[in-house]
C-alpha cells in the first residue's frame, strides 16, 4: 500500500528532468524511424515500398542514410526503456515491460550494424531468394527478431497491467497491438516468401507491423509524461 502511494506520488508530481528526456525518447524515436523509412521507400530509386523490406534502404550508396535510422531509434528506444522501468519501478511489468522494450531497441540497433543481404529483387540485381545467406544476413535477421516478437510479448506484458488496473481501452488497445504485429509479420513473410497473392504487398504489411508497435510506444510514451500514473500490484 505504501509503495502504491508512493509510485502514484510520484507520478503525477513533477518528474525531474532527466526522466523526461528518457520518456521522450520514446516518443520521437518511432516517430522518427516510420518517417524516415517512409521518405527513403517513395524516393529511392528503383525500390518498391510496397513489395521490398525496411531492411533493404540500408543497402547502396544511401544505405547509411537507414542503418544510421536503425541506430539512433534503437537507442532511444533503449533509453526509454530505462525511463519506464524508473517510472514502473516496484510495480506489475516493471521488469519485463521494459526489457522486451529494451529489447526491441538492441535489435534496431543490430539491425542498423548488420546489412541485411540483398534479397527479394532489391537492388535489380539481386535474386528473389538467396541459396545461402552472408554472416552478417543471418545477425541481420537475429537482431530483427527481437523487435517483431518482443515489441508485441511487451504489449501483452502491458494488456495485463492495465487490466489489473482497470484500464480497459489501454488493456485491449495493448492486446491488439501485439496481435496486430504478429498477424501483418505473418503475412509480410508469406509475401517475402514470393508467395504470388502476397509478393507485390509484403512491404506494405511489414511497415503496418512496424508502425502499429512503433506507434504504440509513443503513445505510451506521451501518456507516461502527462504525469499519469501507472501504479499498480
Amino acid at each position: 500500500m505504501e509503495t502504491s502511494a508512493k509510485e502514484s506520488s510520484e507520478g503525477m508530481g513533477e518528474q525531474p528532468l532527466v526522466l523526461r528526456l528518457l520518456l521522450a525518447c520514446g516518443a520521437i524515436g518511432p516517430l522518427l524511424f516510420i518517417v524516415v523509412f517512409l521518405i527513403e521507400g517513395v524516393t529511392r530509386a528503383d525500390y518498391n515500398p510496397l513489395r521490398y523490406p525496411v531492411s533493404s534502404l540500408s543497402i547502396g550508396d544511401l544505405g547509411w542514410i537507414q542503418a544510421a535510422n536503425f541506430l539512433m531509434v534503437g537507442l532511444l528506444l533503449c533509453a526509454f526503456a530505462i525511463g519506464l522501468r524508473r517510472v514502473l519501478s516496484g510495480s506489475r511489468g516493471a521488469v519485463w515491460g521494459p526489457l522486451l522494450i529494451g529489447l526491441a531497441g538492441i535489435g534496431l540497433f543490430g539491425a542498423g550494424i548488420f546489412t541485411t543481404d540483398p534479397i527479394y529483387g532489391y537492388p535489380p540485381s539481386a535474386p528473389l531468394v538467396l541459396a545461402q545467406y552472408s554472416v552478417h544476413g543471418h545477425f541481420h535477421d537475429f537482431f530483427s527478431i527481437l523487435l517483431f516478437f518482443g515489441l508485441p510479448i511487451a504489449c501483452f506484458v502491458f494488456c495485463r497491467r492495465f487490466a489489473t488496473l482497470g484500464e480497459r481501452g489501454w488493456a485491449v488497445y495493448a492486446i491488439l497491438t501485439g496481435l496486430g504485429m504478429l498477424v501483418a509479420f505473418v503475412l509480410a513473410a508469406i509475401g517475402f516468401s514470393q508467395n504470388p497473392s502476397l509478393v507485390n504487398f509484403a512491404g506494405v504489411f511489414q511497415r503496418l507491423s512496424i508502425a502499429i508497435g512503433l506507434i504504440w510506444i509513443a503513445l505510451l510514451a506521451f501518456r507516461l509524461m502527462s504525469k499519469k500514473p501507472l501504479s499498480g500490484k
